[in-house]
């Protein structure tokens, strides 16, 4: 097995960094659809 090019490492840090990106805008997605969807006075209820 040859060892890894500059350009093929340059290329699979880019795509990992974009996978990252994409992932963290899906949680905060979903954060702020379920936040949406329960309503501001969630963190008002009696416990």
């Amino acid at each position: 097995m040859k060892p890894p090019l500059d350009e093929e490492t340059r290329a699979r840090n880019r795509r990992s960094l974009v996978i990252a990106l994409g992932l963290a805008a899906f949680v905060v997605l979903v954060f702020v659809i379920t936040l949406t969807r329960l309503g501001g006075e969630v963190a008002n209820r009696p416990l």
